[in-house]
């Protein structure tokens, strides 16, 4: 691998890096979305709850004063007792029962398996740039680009099908829930796409072999053709 190729891909690493983070970030968090119910009154306790690829926490909140932002159970950052499960697919219990009657039980399963592809990708990926620095081992590049880009595909169909999830569950006549919205898991898990996808595209062209300045030169400077 050459000098100036060796430090583009040094450089495209740390973005890797961070990539990778958000997006361990978001597979082991469960703030994907934030959910409330209806607040029928004040000075009472109140469920909120948020939930990620693999458990749903709930938090009982006591509400003193109406949320001007709505008439939900929350903030989710006020003080209260939590009470986390996971999913019944993972584990049995009532409140995993109670969840899975109001999501998509399919939906999670789906993205929590799509997560787990993601990670499987990262992981030949960095496999693939850790070797490619080897004498004549500069073509791993190449399928090292693929792997992450793969990667970021495959954490933005998680984020895709989560998405579909909470929005069906939202839709149900059988809900609680009347508001909802996006936490800072479900922001890691866009960053680390978004990353991921142009880290893959650089690692891809860095790959490419060089293409000369002047092509015409080398052609007005080969030489000519004899016929015998």
């Amino acid at each position: 691998m050459y000098e100036e190729q060796a430090t583009k891909v040094k450089i495209t690493s740390v973005v890797i890096i961070f990539g990778m983070s958000a997006m361990l970030a978001a597979v082991v968090t469960d703030h994907w979305a934030v959910l409330s119910p209806r607040v029928e009154k004040l000075n009472a306790t109140c469920e909120a709850a948020h939930f990620g690829l693999w458990r749903l926490c709930k938090k009982t909140i006591f509400i003193v004063k109406e949320d001007p932002l709505g008439k939900g159970c929350g903030p989710i950052s006020l003080p209260g007792a939590k009470n986390c499960s996971y999913f019944k697919h993972f584990t049995s219990g009532e409140e995993a029962e109670v969840f899975e009657m109001k999501t998509q039980k399919e939906y999670n399963i789906s993205a929590a398996a799509i997560a787990i592809f993601s990670l499987f990708f990262i992981i030949l990926g960095t496999l693939c740039v850790i070797f490619s620095f080897g004498k004549g081992q500069d073509y791993l590049l190449r399928p090292a680009g693929m792997f992450f880009a793969f990667a970021g595909l495959c954490i933005i169909i998680s984020v895709e099908v989560m998405r579909q999830s909470v929005k069906r569950m939202i839709d149900s006549d059988e809900t609680i829930w009347i508001e909802y919205y996006y936490s800072w898991s479900f922001t890691c898990a866009c960053v680390s796409f978004t990353l991921l996808i142009l880290s893959g595209g650089a690692l891809l062209l860095i790959s490419m072999p060089h293409m000369p300045r002047n092509p015409w030169e080398t052609c007005m400077d080969a030489e000519p053709d004899t016929l015998d």
